[in-house]
């Protein structure tokens, strides 16, 4: 193993190589590769209405780090170390903050965030750099069907075009829905699941009764909602982040309309119960997993214990919130430590070849058997969806009440 040139006096030409060795073996010399920490990079919201979820994501991901660096680290010994840049629900911002990650810590791998722009901003630079960018949370379908020839982008969360055909399905089977109205936030987000739910309608026979958009900085929607209800609406498919997805239940409560509301996963991701108000439990979202009712397994408990101990606010599954945030990070952060491990290697191309060699591994959210490969840069589907509401301040998964 190289060791790098040191001025010490005690070192010079004369000395042999026997006693520099020694020197090495008593933990006179550091060697550079062993100490080097593997820098593992976040871009996420760390403030504003979504700060909750970014808090998760930091979680999931700490709690993973802390295995992994406890079981001896990766490559020799090397400790991963993780580096967080709060994007603020801002492109722009995202975009930055991803660069200055790539190239001036240079993190082997980068994950990010909440919001699908966000993401989308970083997509490009991700690939352009040659740096795995992994994502555990942001659903839009173009973020790992980006078109590159070389696609650095996993991720471990739902996608758009699954989450819209489950919604579907969801609405018929729960609600009898014939005649749905579409409310989506007006940025490619909404854009992207706008396409999917088309397409979902589509292959049912079926079409939306109206299309509307809202801002993010909506404080009233109930326009939009009137022109729903008028064309005969009888479920509301919502695709918007937590701050509009709460002025839509409210404009709802202010025009006395009870109408089923089925929705992405945008109310989960910070203080939707708290902005929405009482009727904040009509609205059912889907998910990728809750501590609750999804039985016992070793994982669940290992990672409830350490949540407990790490953080003074946990005391047991009800304050792990939202739980998709800490159960997507986990595995991701779990599966890109396998994925390291398999390339031997800290180099973008190495890992990204290394993520279509990960070993079978038993994650929070299921069994993850060869969880990527050259086509498939998704390791979750429908079958890992769940559906859940707010019982209070607590996410749980729908009837489970109790």
């Amino acid at each position: 193993m190289a060791i790098k040139d040191f001025s010490w006096k005690c070192i010079n030409r004369h000395c042999s190589s026997i006693a520099v060795a020694s020197m090495v073996a008593l933990g006179c010399l550091p060697s550079a590769q062993a100490v080097e920490p593997i820098k593992i990079g976040l871009v996420t919201a760390l403030s504003g209405p979504s700060a909750l979820a970014g808090e998760a994501i930091t979680r999931g991901m700490t709690v993973a780090i802390d295995e992994v660096n406890a079981a001896g680290g990766l490559l020799g010994g090397r400790q991963l170390e993780l580096v967080r840049r709060d994007d603020e629900g801002n492109p722009a911002k995202g975009a930055i903050a991803a660069r200055e990650l790539i190239y001036k810590e240079k993190v082997s791998v980068i994950f990010g965030g909440l919001d699908t722009p966000v993401v989308m901003a970083i997509v490009p630079l991700a690939n352009q750099a040659k740096t795995p960018f992994v994502v555990p949370w942001a659903a839009g379908t173009g973020i790992t069907h980006n078109g590159a020839k070389k696609n650095f982008v996993f991720r471990v969360s739902a996608v758009d075009e699954l989450v819209d055909i489950s919604m579907l399905n969801y609405a018929l089977t729960t609600f009898n829905t014939k005649k749905p109205g579409l409310v989506l936030v007006n940025n490619p987000w909404g854009e992207s699941n706008e396409s999917g739910l088309k397409a979902a309608l589509d292959a049912k026979g079926m079409q939306a009764v109206g299309v509307e958009k809202i801002e993010m900085g909506a404080v009233d929607v109930v326009p939009q909602l009137t022109r729903l209800r008028a064309a005969g609406a009888d479920t509301l498919f919502l695709v918007a982040n937590v701050t509009p997805s709460a002025q839509v239940v409210k404009s709802l409560d202010r025009m006395g309309w009870h109408v089923p509301i089925v929705s992405h996963w945008g109310p989960p991701g910070g203080r939707f119960n708290e902005l929405a108000g009482p009727n904040a439990k009509n609205v059912h979202f889907v998910q990728t997993y809750s501590f609750f009712g999804t039985g016992t397994s070793s994982v669940r408990d290992k990672v409830i214990a350490e949540m407990k101990k790490k953080y003074s606010n946990v005391k047991g599954p009800e304050d792990i919130t939202p739980a998709i945030g800490v159960a997507n990070s986990y595995d991701a952060m779990q599966l890109t430590a396998l994925a390291i491990k398999a390339a031997n290697s800290t180099q973008g191309d190495a890992i990204r070849e290394g993520f279509y060699k990960v070993e079978p591994y038993q994650g929070l959210i299921k069994n993850y058997k060869s969880p990527f490969s050259e086509t498939q840069h998704d390791a979750l589907s429908p079958d890992d969806y769940i559906w859940a509401q707010f019982i209070g301040d607590q996410i749980r998964p729908v009837g489970a009440s109790k």
